[in-house]
């Protein structure tokens, strides 16, 4: 009896649990009365614990699989916020932000359309990048049901989207036409404090003229058309365009400091597509690249997006977007990305997922799951599609997990490495 009582004791000791902190960073004090839930997900994302933060923002979960993979999951203020726990883990922290419809200090920094014909040139093929600043002081992220609104061309017709988080990874999501208003559409997407970029890629029917009317939902520092050099640019009126004339490539045209109310009609004839990837990259040369290594050390609003020809943005505002556009970084990677998370995982999106690291692709992993039950909960997913989806999810969570745990233990090795030289 005694040898039994030990053995049950013994294996109530190997139980295991994760504690955590949740720090809402808008006040910069602990998140009381959160919900926390530990997501399994070796069969399915299954809810296995749940609990609240006490007042010091602390929760303790537990683990009934301890060798599983598990996300736990946190939500304030409706929004939510995720943090992968592999094997081992034992305790994590994660900061979370108060959230509202509208926040003060977020701005739309910059609209850049790249827009060039098909082969045929029977149809316009667009890709508009919007870049969105949240400066809130304190930090608060701006959600609802439009976070993030924006004007499509009347008959676009939209054939992929993307969006990259601050210090996140491109992950797919898909606009929402907003009721009753043709070509108003809306991203249901946190814009937390940082940088937000959003991609829509569309296509118009062509006749080898077209007039666009472009409307900005708030004040915009940078709105910019860059289109092949054999077609032609016919500003309206009283449209404030100037050319940028360095680009050996394309031809840009530029914007300043525009409103919602402001006239930004022009004309685009002609036919022509953009050099590719490759040929960009080549034409670029030794300046892109340099603009791409000083971009990562750059973490100010904006930063990141490659070295500016005007750091100030004053005599050539184009060139803050110019690199980031060209070299065709960030959002390009999302289309990849998608296919994976539908279809399993690809070999042709090995490569940015190698270059943007295991944490990086944690983070992406984390927004796929937030967009995946929000469709599954406003009906856009069947239950085949969500089951489908969720299980290509957990696979490539799974090895992004393990890729990461394998990071860090060798950079453990490392420092302990380091501790021991530097101890002799």
């Amino acid at each position: 009896m005694a040898a039994a009582l030990c053995v049950a004791l013994s294996g109530f000791a190997l139980a295991d649990s994760i504690t955590g902190t949740v720090t809402n960073k808008t006040t910069n004090k602990p998140a009381a009365g959160d919900d926390v839930v530990l997501i399994r997900l070796s069969q399915g994302m299954q809810e296995t614990t749940r609990t609240k933060t006490d007042a010091h923002g602390r929760f303790t979960l537990d683990v009934p699989d301890p060798q599983g993979v598990h996300l736990v999951r946190v939500t304030h203020d409706k929004a939510t916020y995720f943090r992968p726990a592999p094997p081992g883990t034992q305790s994590v922290a994660i900061d979370v932000f108060d959230a509202a419809a509208k926040v003060a200090g977020v701005a739309s920094e910059a609209d850049v359309m790249r827009i060039q014909t098909d082969e045929s040139g029977k149809s316009l093929n667009i890709v508009e990048n919007f870049f969105v600043k949240n400066d809130s002081n304190p930090p608060r992220t701006q959600f609802s049901e439009k976070s993030f609104e924006f004007y499509l061309p009347q008959g676009a017709v939209v054939e992929g989207s993307a969006a990259l988080a601050p210090g996140s990874m491109p992950v797919k999501a898909s606009p929402v036409p907003v009721p009753g208003e043709p070509s108003h559409y809306a991203f249901i997407f946190p814009l937390r404090p940082g940088e937000t970029r959003f991609q829509v890629t569309y296509r118009i029917p062509y006749t080898g003229s077209l007039k666009f009317s472009p409307r900005v939902m708030m004040p915009t520092d940078t709105l910019a058309v860059m289109m092949p050099k054999s077609m032609s640019f016919t500003a309206g009126p009283s449209a404030p365009y100037a050319a940028v004339t360095e680009e050996t490539t394309a031809q840009t045209y530029v914007a300043r400091s525009v409103v919602p109310s402001q006239t930004l009609d022009f004309t685009v004839g002609g036919s022509g597509q953009l050099p590719r990837d490759e040929q960009q990259a080549a034409s670029s040369g030794g300046a892109a690249q340099s603009g791409q290594s000083a971009a990562a050390a750059d973490t100010r609003p904006g930063g990141g997006l490659g070295t500016p020809l005007d750091p100030e943005g004053k005599d050539d505002p184009w060139a803050k977007y110019k690199w980031w556009i060209l070299g065709f970084l960030g959002l390009a990677m999302a289309v990849g990305a998608g296919v994976m998370l539908k279809n399993g995982p690809q070999p042709a999106v090995a490569a940015p997922v190698a270059l943007a690291g295991p944490d990086a692709m944690l983070a992406a992993m984390k927004e796929e799951l937030f967009a995946l039950e929000r469709d599954r909960l406003q009906g856009r997913l069947s239950e085949a599609e969500y089951a489908e989806q969720k299980g290509a999810l957990e696979t490539v969570l799974r090895r992004a997990l393990a890729r990461s745990e394998g990071t860090a233990g060798a950079s453990a090795a490392s420092n302990v490495e380091s501790n021991d030289v530097s101890g002799d």
